[in-house]
């Protein structure tokens, strides 16, 4: 059982069996390790539901209270109404109303987060499961998530909390000095903001940064990048890494399947670069759905023009999930299909993913195209770069490599 509390071994219970939550709860009261007041550490790779409330706990009202905090991107329109600046949406909200997201409320004029704080999964994850391979190999993320997305993904894996209100999953009072307390506990050098969408707790998400930070941890985000300029620079300005689930490279397949738009993203895209974050891309590859020859060499021109040569592109399987469990999983020739394009187009760092014990989930030296990092699964069994160069011909390696 996971109850040492040490990442050791959280690292070997990725591989094996999820420790079950009322376990992990009993062993972590009998240690006196308390995670966040109820909340379950879990080790799969999806999110897990964070434990019922404890009997015990405070009124529904004053446990409610912890959660709302004033929203930071927004602006007062007449009638109590206001407009939401967070994401391209610009939701106009009523009196009493919610966003598309549902975890914003305006209350009498003014809009409140209801997810400040409001933890529904946590976990230690090895950074390389988000995907981040230039960030860090073989290190660990402690990966926080609340309710709510900006988009309906209809191949979504974490459709139960990313597309539920707050009011309706369970969840912990999380606050961010205790994130980073958390995060030390476990010997991880990271928080991750992951699972659901980050650019809906990207107030909670601002100051957990703050407190990791004072506390010598860094913070990493996963997101859809579906965000406004302004609210980009301020929240992920915080963040020493960023990955960007690119979901694929046209504007039919974000309004189809995504409920999104695309130009926001690669605008996004454009802007971390501008502000000199660590960025790498995922595009799930599905099956007849964005998955064609055109589409692979227009994403890695784009690439290549706007970010440059050295962004990793990290092309992964689907599996069936949620609304699309009709698509069968992507064929590994697809994948490798798409890397080859992304290649000849010139890009220096393009994986596969989703693909165990496939070699190109490796890193290799763009120039002398010897292995560099390999990865074994969720893990980096060998890691031979020094200095962030190629120790064999001495080519610099774009990433955070070393902590």
């Amino acid at each position: 059982m996971f109850c040492a509390l040490n990442v050791e071994d959280a690292v070997k219970n990725v591989a094996g069996r999820p420790l079950d939550r009322r376990s992990f709860m009993r062993c972590a009261l009998a240690s006196g390790a308390a995670l966040g007041g109820g909340a379950a550490l879990g080790l799969s790779g999806v999110a897990e539901p964070a434990a019922a409330m404890p009997s015990g706990a405070a009124s529904e009202a004053e446990e409610e209270a912890h959660f709302i905090t004033e929203a930071k991107f927004y602006q007062k329109l007449a009638n109590r109404k206001i407009k939401c600046k967070l994401c391209p949406r610009e939701c106009t909200v009523g009196d009493k109303e919610r966003g598309y997201c549902g975890v914003r409320e305006n209350r009498g004029g003014v809009y409140y987060t209801l997810v400040h704080s409001r933890v529904c999964a946590q976990h230690v994850d090895p950074v390389e499961k988000k995907p981040l391979f230039h960030y860090l190999p073989g290190t660990t993320a402690y990966s926080i998530a609340t309710a709510g997305c900006n988009v309906n993904c209809k191949f979504c894996q974490n459709w139960d909390i990313s597309q539920s209100r707050p009011e309706q999953i369970p969840a912990d009072y999380v606050s961010p000095q205790r994130v980073a307390e958390i995060a030390k506990q476990y010997s991880c050098p990271t928080i991750a903001y992951t699972y659901s969408e980050p650019v809906v707790f990207a107030e909670y998400l601002m100051d957990a940064a703050d407190a990791g930070h004072a506390a010598g941890v860094r913070s990493i985000v996963v997101s859809n990048g579906y965000m406004q300029a302004d609210a980009m620079k301020a929240a992920y300005g915080k963040m020493d890494a960023v990955k960007i689930d690119l979901k694929s490279f046209t504007e039919s397949y974000y309004s189809k399947v995504v409920t999104g738009q695309l130009k926001p993203v690669l605008d996004s895209l454009v802007t971390l670069r501008k502000m000199g974050k660590w960025t790498e891309i995922v595009y799930l590859v599905l099956p007849t759905l964005n998955d064609s020859d055109e589409e692979f060499h227009g994403l890695a021109q784009w690439i290549k023009t706007n970010l440059g040569v050295d962004v990793p592109l990290h092309f992964t399987q689907f599996h069936p999930q949620y609304l699309l469990k009709n698509l069968p999983i992507t064929p590994v020739p697809t994948l490798e299909r798409a890397k080859a394009i992304a290649d000849a187009e010139g890009l220096h760092y393009v994986y596969i993913g989703n693909v165990p014990g496939h070699p190109s989930q490796n890193t290799y030296c763009p120039k002398c195209r010897k292995m560099l990092v390999e990865r074994v699964g969720f893990t980096a069994s060998q890691m031979l770069i020094r200095k962030n160069c190629c120790p064999f011909c001495q080519q610099p390696i774009p990433g955070i490599w070393h902590a």
